[in-house]
């Protein structure tokens, strides 16, 4: 602001005017926040006494009330009256605007005009300097005049720039004669045409600003008409229609058409003028003196921008003619001729230009926006001018300035008296190429970059003939100082050496003397120092064992006393500990039982509904409810004494608090003495001085008097003087405290803080350990599991194929039937042909339910692998400190425990087929009539007999597996006692009772068998590790087992044939009992019908349970067993219940729609009828119109079509033709759908098939077409695709944020799938692994010819080291690979991703795995190649990895961590490029090369080699010192990176917002069978 006073001084505008133009511009910023509001349409008005506008009146001094009353009116005069009119709150807002900008307007001219004033030279002017700063092309999210005429003032510059350079340059070559040939440039004349031409777009807003009622609007629809289609510069938005778009030099502007009329009018009301021109102010009426005053072309604003008029409302009546039409013109002419005449001025004069880049558009420092430079490059015509420039001689040189220039060049000989002809015969010896250069009449002209290789050559010369001067004057030089040396070293030698001698003599001299002194001085001193020695001796022997003998008093007592405190402390620890490990066993227990508790709470929340009805069966239960009672007031006793507890301890800690603060009150009350001391001390003094008096009187006292009191006067003051220092030590010792505790404080907070961020990063770390951990037992097992399936395939081929008929075998085989059974649940085989005494069973997918509880089974086995190393390590610490005797395991349950475990599963199956069989007798029934139920053709008999076949069926099947399964449990425990490797006979035996057929119970038999194989044998004759011979074995003992069983089995066979048809007997009676039943519910109404089939089921209920209580009243755990079945089905019969009366609801509001919807319609048709119309019209055939049916997103098909769906939506799907053609993911919605119609009908065996085959399925083409990029990206994608549905639709809150409701009615009701879930994932993690290990082999051929052997900039690498042998390739060198190749085959990955519809996350998961792979192989394979290891190579990289990462930028996965994992190749690169020399080299390096091992780092320099003059090896020295300073680095000595190490995967949860009822299923995809629900 001072540096805008002064030169306003110094141009001549004093204070008084300085202060008035500060005074107008607040003025203009105070009217600007005037506000309107709106009275009506038509008319507005300002608040009273608003305060924007009182502040502006102030100002300006003009009248509130006038300025306030114009603001918001306007006069209009006709011939005969004049009218006072209001406007409106946008007509106000304008004129204001429209005022303050001509006040602007006004002040800038009289600055102008008092600054020409000043300048103003007498002497006439021939020419001038003139600086304009040009307007930037402008271009917004809304655009309008302002820009528009900013663009126009830009297309007229840039035209007389191209103009200007071109000619010029052009010229130039046609005054010097140079064959030349004209270039074409961009000429933006048409551009200017559609904007100032007649017609133009400023001609039709002028005509639009003359007609009454124009607006943006017809002006917008005039220009459509006008120029669209017609003009190639002029284009219509699609989607607006008051807007244009025009093509402009640098870019296209879409202009908005709202507010152009009247931005171009900009209308100043007269009368407001009026106003201020009657200011009071004197310099505000001087501004409006000189309005009718023509605008000049050298009136143009310093910024370029030439002020313009604006048009009053109504000029006035004195005004001439001319005058009046020159204020008539719109803003827009007037902006026109300013331009054309600033044009004319450009013309007449000679241009020079500046041409300004911003490096960014954040004034951020060191910060270039590379796409913002090129993009102002652009807009400037810059690019435009280089392209001309190098396609020219940028470069001459006069004959002169060359010859001057290069004279050191030629050699005497060429040079000539003709300057022309010299400089010619040099050019053609050093310059081969005649094209590179021209000789035009005065000038010689070269191409792009000659001039620097003349520059070279010329710096070259200059260097060499520098060093030959330099050595001669060196040697001049030195020799000088060296013969300047000698001459002064020989006369230095001879003084010195007389020096020496003389010193020598006297030297001899002084030690004779000092001999005898020494003689005699060392006799006394060794007699003094004995004698004082001895005395000395005498006096420390007597104060040493005095001080000896207390010591050692000291030592006993102070170990008297330690005793004592041991004592007391050791007992102190032993009940902390006592108490924290009794506190951590209670707060454990209370865990425990409140987990315990809340699963009883939940059961008995389902039982709580039947406590009414069933009292008599469960009289126990309200005892068991006051126990609970009981438990929880003593747990809240509990809670209560804790908390009295808290509070005894608060109390303690308060006290405590209280001591601490009257220690310190007491430290003060002692300060406090010590200042009484001293005043004690003064009264003393005070005292002594009237003793002094009175010994006055006794001469023979006098002197013993002052000699005491002189003692205790000193005593005093050194008191005095002691308490002073006591108590500055006291303060001292404060401060340090304080400061102490502050520090300390804040410590703490910093450590804690550290400690935290740490702990945050190491369980990151830790849980990508984790993960990792868990994905490659992934690949573990699915390794193992392709092993156990290539076995199963050798097994078929040793297996011999028996013939039909039972036949006796050896000992070491089985009989036909038994191996077939075996053979065929466990391995699964589909060649086998069936025996006709057995039916043949088919081969069936791996189960999901074994693969889940196999999974289940390892967490816990890993589980109690924990606690038992937890226990061993404790029971080390018992033996180690009491050598306890360890603790005897627990004994193994008996066999009537597992026995009785397999009953209640057997049971509890047969009880919810029961449910399922009741199930259909319901539906059955509903469909038919009641009198023709009872018929022997009716559904419902057909249904009872279907049911009875099944049940006898079923029982026979059960009873085997009973068999079997006992026999199994009884082989196990006699192939496990004798092994020592094999595991606890407790866990092995509860596993078996958790699995329910016979192929879990083999598959676990094989895995234990495989595990714990002996490694003594020798194995050698089948496979490599014998694992096939021992599956053999294993197969032997078992179908040993199973034979026996088989014979024990058929002799029982005919004594449980007569007990099951008398069982089939008495459940056809039953059932005839229940068709009865039926028969005679059926009759009644619905919810009749419902508590009728309810109190039957009752009875029947209490039937079973007075029988089993009588049946198992000798064995309680039978039938506490019975009991906990019971409960279950009540409990399942409770929740059917509920979900019919649900589903019965839903049904009736569905009636009651319908119902209202025809009934709608019956009136409709009613009331478009005419009776007339109903009897005499004949009755036609009608063509209703079928309405869209409402999906609910549900796939129906039949339970025997599953295989058929598997095959065409899995194995043999083409994925390009579905990434193509139909919807991403679609398998996968598809297989959903289907799900939910499962889950719907309350399948449990329909979605468990449907999911186990589809897993199977997805790995039977991953295995099949595990090689094809497209095949796994294509599952990949579906996979994911597939698990997101299942948690969407999971019905849990978590997963449900992001869904519609409609997407909520379609969540899944029955079935929890979580544990599918969770193998869904790990099938993704597989095929996640299965998609690396493809890219792997895809990239890998391609990396290290592409970013290593390959140079993408020609020319960098130069010649190659001497000495080195050249590679070769396997690939012929039209076939090598580039960086491009890389590229493409990058594009081709993330296209093939995307046209999938893989999730952008795991997209960037697997370019991060790309990009690892590629730094990986890259710098393994530099550190191997010594040729590699140089600058030029150090360079390469650096361009290629510059060319990876804006790979990465343009496909916007910068963020995906794919960066990060190039870093080590990154600074590989940039180690061959630093220096190598110094220590603070040495430093950069090591500060640099964090992400290289200290071996990666030495290696590079080790086999970095020089390909150039200007290079050199690293020294041993310096490698050495990189070894030291990097000795402290805890890094890996590896010096390969892992080109293996697949990162952890995740896979982040990604909803669909796609509707499953609008999915579409196509007809190429075959699957014609399934219906939509």
């Amino acid at each position: 602001m001072a540096h805008t006073r002064q030169a306003c001084t110094l141009l001549g505008i004093s204070e008084s005017h300085q202060m008035g133009i500060f005074r107008i511009l607040a003025g203009i910023l105070h009217l600007g926040n005037v506000g309107f509001t709106s009275r009506d349409a038509d008319s507005c008005t300002i608040p009273p006494k608003h305060e924007p506008l009182c502040i502006f009146c102030d100002l300006m001094g003009v009248d509130y009330e006038e300025m306030c009353h114009w603001l918001c009116h306007r006069k209009l005069a006709t011939a005969t009256e004049t009218y006072i009119k209001p406007i409106s709150k946008l007509q106000a807002t304008n004129a204001r605007d429209a005022l303050a900008k001509h006040i602007y307007a006004k002040l800038f001219n009289w600055i102008v005009d008092n600054v020409n004033q000043a300048l103003h030279s007498a002497v006439k002017q021939h020419s001038f300097i003139g600086v304009l700063d040009i307007y930037g092309f402008e271009t917004f999210e809304i655009n309008s005049f302002e820009q528009f005429c900013i663009n126009y003032a830009n297309e007229k510059l840039q035209q007389q720039f191209n103009m200007h350079v071109f000619k010029l340059e052009q010229e130039e070559y046609m005054k010097e004669q140079i064959p030349w040939t004209l270039i074409d440039f961009y000429d933006n004349q048409p551009c200017i045409n559609l904007i100032e031409s007649k017609l133009g777009i400023l001609d039709l807003l002028d005509e639009e600003c003359k007609m009454p009622k124009g607006t943006d609007d017809t002006w917008a629809q005039k220009l459509y008409n006008t120029h669209l289609n017609k003009c190639a510069l002029f284009e219509k938005p699609r989607l607006s229609n008051k807007a244009f778009i025009i093509q402009h030099f640098a870019d296209k502007v879409e202009y908005q058409c709202e507010g152009f009329l009247e931005k171009n009018k900009d209308t100043v009301f007269e009368e407001q003028i009026k106003v201020l021109k009657s200011s009071k102010f004197k310099m505000l009426p001087e501004l409006f003196q000189d309005d009718e005053k023509a605008i000049s072309p050298t009136s143009a604003t310093s910024s370029g921008r030439t002020p313009l008029t604006r048009t009053p409302a109504k000029p006035t009546k004195g005004r001439p003619g001319q005058m009046a039409k020159e204020h008539k013109k719109t803003v827009g002419h007037q902006f026109r001729n300013s331009l054309h005449l600033l044009m004319e001025t450009l013309n007449a004069t000679t241009p020079h230009y500046v041409r300004c880049i911003k490096p960014n558009d954040f004034k951020f420092p060191f910060t270039f926006d590379e796409k913002r430079a090129v993009q102002q490059l652009r807009a400037c015509g810059v690019l435009e001018t280089i392209r001309i420039s190098a396609a020219g001689f940028p470069s001459r040189w006069t004959y002169q300035e060359f010859f001057s220039r290069y004279r050191v060049l030629m050699k005497q000989k060429d040079v000539l008296s003709d300057r022309k002809q010299t400089c010619k015969n040099v050019l053609e010896k050093l310059i081969l190429d005649k094209d590179k250069y021209q000789f035009g009449k005065t000038k010689i002209f070269f191409r792009a970059g000659q001039v620097a290789y003349l520059e070279k050559l010329r710096a070259d010369k200059l260097r060499a003939a520098c060093i030959r001067i330099q050595k001669t004057i060196r040697g001049w030089l030195l020799r000088k100082k060296y013969l300047r040396m000698r001459k002064a070293a020989i006369t230095v030698q001879r003084y010195v050496r007389g020096y020496q001698a003389r010193c020598y003599a006297k030297f001899l001299r002084r030690t004779k003397a000092a001999t005898i002194v020494q003689k005699y001085w060392r006799m006394y001193v060794v007699r003094r120092r004995y004698k004082i020695r001895r005395a000395a001796t005498i006096v420390l022997q007597s104060y040493l064992r005095g001080f000896l003998a207390r010591n050692r008093y000291r030592k006993i007592l102070r170990e008297h006393k330690a005793v004592i405190i041991q004592k007391r402390v050791r007992g102190w620890l032993a009940r902390t500990h006592y108490k924290r490990s009794m506190h951590a066993i209670i707060y454990l227990q209370c865990c425990f039982r409140r987990m315990m508790a809340k699963r009883e709470l939940k059961k008995l929340k389902i039982e709580a509904r039947s406590v009414e009805r069933y009292k008599k069966l469960h009289i126990g239960m309200e005892n068991k409810i006051m126990q609970l009672q009981r438990k929880v007031d003593e747990q809240n006793k509990d809670y209560k004494c804790l908390v009295e507890k808290l509070t005894n301890l608060e109390g303690i800690y308060n006290s405590e608090t209280e001591k601490l603060r009257s220690d310190l009150e007491r430290l003060q009350l002692s300060e406090e003495e010590a200042k009484v001391a001293t005043g004690r001390v003064l009264s003393l003094q005070e005292e002594i001085a009237k003793l002094r008096k009175d010994l006055e009187q006794t001469r023979s006292e006098k002197k013993c008097i002052e000699e005491h009191a002189d003692r205790y006067k000193q005593e005093t003051e050194q008191l005095v003087s002691n308490l002073k220092e006591e108590n500055t030590l006291l303060k001292q010792e404060k401060e340090a405290l304080n400061h102490r505790i502050v520090q300390q404080a804040k410590e703490m907070t910093e450590t804690m803080e550290k400690k935290l961020v740490e702990e945050t990063k190491q369980l990151e770390l830790d849980l990508n350990d984790e993960r990792l951990r868990y994905q490659n037992l992934l690949n573990e097992f699915s390794r193992l599991e392709e092993r156990y399936d290539d076995l199963k395939e050798e097994m078929t081929l040793m297996v011999h194929v028996p013939k039909p008929g039972h036949k006796r075998t050896d000992s070491t085989h089985s009989s036909n039937e038994s191996e077939y059974i075996f053979s065929s649940e466990i391995a699964e085989m589909e060649d086998i042909p069936s025996r006709t005494e057995e039916p043949s069973e088919k081969k069936v997918p791996l189960d999901m339910s074994l693969f889940l509880k196999l999974q289940k089974r390892v967490t816990e086995l890993e589980q109690e692998k924990q606690v038992m190393q937890d226990e061993l390590d404790r029971k080390e610490e018992q033996v180690l400190r009491s050598k306890a005797k360890e603790e005897e395991r627990p004994q193994i349950r008996g066999a009537e425990l597992e026995y009785e475990s397999l009953k209640r599963q057997e049971l509890e199956s047969e009880n919810k087929k029961l449910k399922n069989e009741l199930n259909e007798l319901r539906k059955a029934l509903s469909e038919k009539s009641a009198p023709e139920v009872t018929a022997p053709g009716a559904p419902a008999y057909r249904v009872l007999m279907e049911q009875l076949t099944s049940v006898s069926e079923e029982l026979d099947v059960r009873k085997e597996e009973v068999l079997i399964l006992r026999s199994q449990l009884v082989s196990q425990k006699e192939a496990i006692q004798p092994k020592n490797t094999m595991t606890d006979s407790t866990i092995l035996l509860e596993d078996v009772q958790k699995m329910k057929d016979k192929g879990e119970i083999a598959q676990a038999y094989i895995g234990l068998k495989e595990t714990n194989r002996s490694s003594a044998l020798d194995y050698h004759e089948l496979n490599e590790d014998g694992e096939l011979w021992l599956v053999y074995e294993g197969l032997k003992q078992a179908n040993r087992l199973l034979e026996s069983q088989l014979q024990s089995q058929k002799r029982s066979h005919e004594n449980e044939a007569e007990a099951l048809r008398g069982e089939i007997q008495s459940l056809k009676e039953e059932n005839n009992r229940q068709q009865q039943l039926l028969a005679q519910n059926l009759q009644l109404p619905p919810e009749a019908r419902i508590e009728a089939s309810l109190q039957h089921e009752i009875t029947r209920l209490t039937n079973e349970n007075l029988y089993f209580e009588e049946l198992y009243a000798d064995d309680p755990k039978k039938y506490q067993s019975y009991r906990i079945s019971l409960y279950k089905r009540m409990i399942d019969l409770m929740e059917q219940l509920e979900k019919q009366d649900k589903t019965v609801r839903k049904l009736k509001k569905q009636l009651k729609v319908f119902a209202k919807k025809i009934g709608e319609l019956e009136v409709g048709q009613m009331e478009n009828i005419s009776p007339g119309q109903i009897i005499d019209e004949p009755i036609r055939p009608v063509n209703i119109p079928r309405k869209e049916k409402d999906f609910q997103g549900m796939l129906e098909y039949k339970k025997e079509d599953e295989q058929k769906l598997v095959k065409n939506l899995i194995l043999e799907l083409k994925p390009r033709g579905v990434a193509v053609n139909l919807i991403p993911g679609l398998p996968a919605y598809i297989l959903f759908m289907c799900v939910r119609h499962a889950d719907y009908l309350n399948d449990d065996q329909k979605v468990r098939s449907l999911l186990t085959s589809t897993i199977n399925s997805i790995k039977k083409v991953l295995k099949k077409r595990g090689d094809d990029f497209e095949t796994v990206s294509f599952w990949l994608s579906n996979t994911c695709r597939f698990l997101h549905c299942l948690k969407q639709y999971s019905g849990e809150e978590g997963f449900m944020k992001h869904n519609t409701s409609r997407q909520n009615e379609h969540c899944l009701t029955n079935f929890d799938l979580a544990e599918y879930r969770q193998v869904l994932s790990d099938l993704a993690i597989q095929i996640y692994q299965q998609l690396v290990r493809v890219l792997e082999n895809i990239l890998q051929p391609m990396i290290v010819s592409g970013m290593l052997e390959h140079e993408t900039i020609q020319g960098v690498s130069g010649v190659k080291p001497t000495g080195l042998r050249k590679r070769t390739s396997s690939i012929a060198d039209e076939g090598t690979y580039t960086l491009d190749s890389i590229l493409r085959q990058l594009n081709s990955f993330h296209s093939v991703m995307c046209q999938h519809g893989m999730d952008p996350e795991l997209i960037k998961q697997v370019v991060k795995q790309m990009f690892y792979i590629i730094g990986a192989i890259t710098l393994n394979n530099l550190l191997l190649r010594k040729d590699m290891c140089s600058w030029s190579k150090g360079m390469q990289i650096r361009y290629n990895v510059s060319q990876l990462e804006e790979w990465l930028r343009d496909k916007n996965l910068m963020n995906s961590g794919a960066k990060e994992t190039l870093e080590p190749l990154i600074q590989a690169a940039q180690l061959l490029q630093v220096k190598k020399k110094t220590d603070d080299d040495a430093e950069a390096i090591c500060s640099m090369c964090n992400a290289l091992t200290t071996a990666q780092i030495v290696k590079v320099l080790n086999l970095y080699t020089p390909v150039n003059e200007f290079e050199e090896r690293v020294s041993v020295s310096f490698i050495r010192t990189i070894q030291m300073r990097l000795r402290d680095r805890k890094d890996s000595p590896q010096l390969l990176m892992d080109a293996k190490h697949i990162f952890p995967v995740t896979f982040p949860f990604n909803p669909s917002s796609l509707a499953l009822e609008t999915i579409q299923i196509p007809a190429s995809l075959g699957l014609g069978f399934i219906s939509r629900v």
